[in-house]
């Protein structure tokens, strides 16, 4: 199993101390300590994939807001998103105070503003693109075009994809069992190009890694042997749009709205649509399957009886 680098120990001996702080000085509780902690370790996390050089010492208001702008990307809700920037601000308050930070970044933080629109959607060929941007030579991009493959063949969300086990796999039949909000189950077919992939991944770098105790049912781990993170699946995916050469704004999201718009633009039924989804309502399926002109013109030209007049 491979170590922390120096990185991650430094932003992990810094949170303790944080930790440490808001115990024995600011009297929190137990439970308003761990939530402290896991919001600056989100910070973290992304800081040590997207700045694999930066303290925390050296994070900069541009760093927060290109984090801040990733949880808006996740869709988390407005008090979701306030309450993780308050745990910023609080430990940059703190590094200030009792580490000397010369400058605290976190002053002027501000949650991003909510864009309703519609997400970008790729094309058929986009997201060939990024799939084949991966570099099979080494281990990780076994794992990271699995990831790829299994994001717009099942059009999963972020959190069923990271909690995704070996026993979910049924692909000799070709499905995956998915969990989705209200820990309700799901099947969900799986396409050829997916299933080749995975079965790689599987025999040829899971099998030879390490594993972490309690992580041996998970399918995408990470180097330490433990269950990927969501900051990890979003980095993996930009980060492959960005090597594809792809200007969209390309997040987990975005293969998840493909995946659903493609079906439809070929004829699925929306219901059948809404069930892999795994949606309650059939009204939340539409928003995300928005239709292109072209394709609604055709559909018009084809079934409705006045454009045979």
């Amino acid at each position: 199993m491979s170590s922390p680098t120096n990185l991650e120990k430094h932003w992990q001996a810094v949170i303790r101390r944080f930790e440490n702080y808001l115990r024995l000085e600011r009297g929190f509780s137990e439970n308003s300590v761990e939530a402290y902690r896991r919001d600056v370790k989100k910070l973290a996390e992304f800081v040590c994939m997207a700045y694999p050089l930066l303290e925390s010492q050296q994070v900069e208001l541009c760093h927060l807001q290109h984090f801040i702008q990733l949880l808006a990307e996740w869709q988390l809700s407005p008090s979701s998103q306030a309450r993780i920037i308050s745990g910023i601000r609080t430990f940059f308050k703190y590094l200030e105070e009792v580490e000397n930070l010369p400058h605290n970044p976190a002053e002027h933080l501000q949650p991003p503003v909510v864009d309703y629109l519609l997400p970008d959607t790729l094309s058929v060929e986009e997201i060939e693109k990024i799939i084949n941007s991966i570099d099979l030579s080494q281990n990780e991009g076994h794992r990271n075009r699995a990831i790829l493959e299994v994001l717009y063949s099942c059009g999963v969300r972020v959190s069923e994809l990271i909690a995704l086990r070996l026993s979910d796999l049924m692909l000799d039949l070709g499905f995956i069992r998915v969990r989705g909000k209200g820990r309700k189950e799901r099947l969900i077919p799986i396409g050829r190009h997916a299933i080749e992939s995975l079965q790689l991944y599987l025999t040829h770098v899971r099998a030879q890694q390490p594993i972490a105790p309690g992580n041996e049912n998970i399918i995408f781990l990470n180097r330490y042997g433990k269950a990927l993170s969501r900051i990890m699946i979003f980095y993996i995916v930009r980060k492959a749009a960005q090597q594809a050469g792809i200007q969209k704004n390309v997040s987990p999201h975005t293969f998840r709205h493909s995946f659903a718009t493609h079906l439809i633009e070929r004829g699925a039924d929306l219901i059948a649509v809404r069930d892999m989804l795994g949606h309650e309502s059939i009204v939340t399926t539409g928003i995300y399957t928005h239709l292109s002109r072209e394709h609604l013109k055709e559909v018009v030209n084809q079934c409705h009886p006045a454009s045979n007049w």
